[in-house]
């Protein structure tokens, strides 16, 4: 009868495991590490959404766990690019990667030459809405013998994110029980300004919208006062009021 050296073939089987297990996770680790390189830098820090519903994944491929969801027209902050994929900060501090394919660029307004206020180089930054209302406040502003306003990325979103705010917390105020008073969102927003201020209005028609604050004496004198030359809007839909209104005013 043969006689078996079981510890000489432990100790083999040993060294083959072994060496499946070291190729294995490195093979592992390539295939989680290789789509991570090549970062690169891009020259905007915002982006709004166009899909209807934007995926938030955990990597830069559809490979890739969901963690969150954006909607359409929301506002995300962008750190970098790779790929086709951004990498992005969305609300709740989620850090992930969304598709390129879903978002618009916004571009800081000083990167616009040119002396025109009439916002129209911005007009990528607004919604359909928020562009109907920012042309009828600036009419309001022109007749009476003033600038118009010009749009602000950064103002435009912090009033997005407010009037967000304002909907997804089911609450109509200037003070915010997430962000503290516009000047305190401002502030912490990094928004750099000498004066500032903040309409608010919920409405089903943005004519209507702007007609109410007109009649109102202190939303009024927002817009038509001389010492703010930049503007921000959000127009986010309620399903209290039909619209969250909220304009944010800047003088620099």
């Amino acid at each position: 009868m043969r006689v078996i050296n079981l510890g000489k073939y432990k100790k083999i089987l040993k060294i083959c495991v072994a060496i499946v297990l070291i190729f294995g996770i490195g093979v592992f680790a390539m295939s989680k590490t290789f789509a991570m390189q090549h970062y690169y830098e891009v020259d905007f820090a915002t982006g709004i959404v166009t899909a209807d519903l934007l995926n938030v994944r955990s990597g830069p491929s559809t490979e890739y766990d969901v963690i969150a969801q954006v909607r359409k027209n929301e506002y995300i902050r962008i750190f970098a690019g790779i790929g086709s994929w951004y990498i992005v900060q969305i609300e709740g501090d989620y850090i992930g990667a969304v598709s390129q394919k879903y978002v618009k660029p916004i571009y800081p307004s000083n990167n616009n030459s040119g002396g025109s206020n009439s916002g129209n180089a911005m007009s990528a930054a607004l919604t359909p809405d928020e562009q109907e209302v920012f042309d009828l406040v600036n009419q309001q502003r022109v007749s009476n013998g003033l600038s118009a306003l010009k749009v602000d990325a950064e103002v435009q979103r912090v009033a997005k994110i407010k009037a967000q705010d304002m909907v997804s917390s089911n609450y109509f105020s200037h003070n915010s029980p997430t962000y503290g008073s516009p000047f305190d969102m401002l502030n912490s927003f990094k928004v750099s300004y000498k004066t500032a201020a903040e309409n608010i209005a919920g409405n089903s028609s943005n004519p209507a919208a702007v007609n109410a604050w007109m009649n109102s004496a202190g939303h009024k004198a927002n817009i038509l006062n001389g010492s703010y030359n930049n503007t921000g809007i959000g127009v986010v839909s309620s399903p209290s009021y039909g619209k969250i209104y909220v304009q944010m005013f800047i003088g620099k």
